[in-house]
């Protein structure tokens, strides 16, 4: 028992030291701790300002402006919607005025789909730039929406298509139809990749895709008539 009560002296002791050591330290070093705290309430209130004045005010003035370029598109408008009416913005300079907000992001998006729809009906020789412009937008874009994201990367598979690169085009198709599982965008995509498998001499790959769209969304659009897909690659592989 006295050894308990001896040990039990000790580590009060200990801690009691400690406290002491504690104490001292934060005399000796007052000044800076006190300049180390000012800084950090600093630093959050420069933060807190930021968001508040800076921050939201622009995501806010990029919502508005945003809404005009987007008439424009939903009325198939795209030059307008890429460069503006001349009183309203265009998603060209919300890219340069709000790239860093939300609608700014999405304006990469929009802007990429509106190069490649310039470019599909092109037929002078600045379709090849337009297409260009369309995957540079494209892959400027990022969300973890899961119906924008992939119709972004089936954008790029499509412009990679019209640039007569079916390997690159391929790749993003399948990229698009694995970023999510729901059934408008998938199915699509894996219909684009296998028609371009099979176009590739790639049967394998192509049976694969056509059969998980059979599997997986069969009573989607493209399920429907999977199985002449199906029977077509299984008749190159002589299965």
């Amino acid at each position: 028992m006295a050894k308990k009560i001896d040990k039990t002296e000790d580590q009060l002791a200990s801690v009691e030291q400690a406290l002491g050591k504690t104490e001292q330290f934060i005399e000796n070093n007052r000044k800076m701790i006190s300049y180390v705290i000012s800084g950090i309430v600093v630093l959050v209130l420069v933060v807190m300002g930021y968001n508040k004045y800076i921050i939201k005010p622009k995501e806010i003035k990029a919502f508005n402006a945003i809404h005009y370029a987007e008439a424009y598109f939903n009325t198939d408008s795209f030059q307008l919607a890429l460069d503006g009416d001349g009183m309203n913005p265009g998603f060209l300079e919300i890219i340069d005025d709000y790239g860093s907000t939300k609608s700014g992001n999405l304006a990469y998006f929009y802007a990429g789909v509106c190069y490649l729809n310039l470019g599909m009906n092109d037929t002078s020789a600045a379709r090849v730039e337009l297409l260009e412009n369309a995957i540079d937008y494209l892959d400027d874009f990022s969300s973890d929406d899961e119906l924008i994201q992939p119709m972004a990367l089936g954008a790029m598979g499509d412009a990679y298509d019209e640039l007569d690169n079916p390997e690159k085009a391929v790749q993003m198709y399948m990229k698009a139809a694995n970023a999510s599982s729901n059934e408008f965008s998938a199915p699509v995509f894996l219909m684009k990749a296998g028609i371009v498998y099979s176009s590739l001499g790639n049967h394998e790959e192509a049976l694969k895709a056509f059969q998980r769209i059979k599997d997986e969304f069969f009573t989607s659009p493209e399920g429907r008539d999977i199985k002449k897909y199906i029977a077509r690659e299984e008749g190159f592989l002589n299965k």
